[in-house]
């Protein structure tokens, strides 16, 4: 599996609700806040030209947004 990385922000609970997915599901992932750090922000924004949180990146994909049924399908979960 790609490695998995997590955009989100302070007082964000679509944020809280992808980590605890992907958690539960057992899966590692790299969380970048951008509120702790500007060069985090930048390479969200000009990097994957997204501008809101939670956005996940796995490999060549890109999820904006809380968005569960797309995650799975990427991620191949089935329930």
């Amino acid at each position: 599996m790609n490695d998995i990385i997590v955009y989100t922000q302070n007082d964000c609970p679509p944020c809280q609700i992808i980590k605890m997915f992907l958690t539960e599901y057992g899966f590692s992932y790299t969380e970048k806040n951008i509120n702790e750090d500007d060069k985090i922000r930048q390479e969200l924004t000009e990097t994957y030209n997204s501008y809101s949180t939670p956005t996940i990146v796995i490999g060549e994909v890109i999820i904006t947004g809380f968005d569960l049924e797309k995650l799975k399908k990427v991620l191949k979960i089935r329930e």
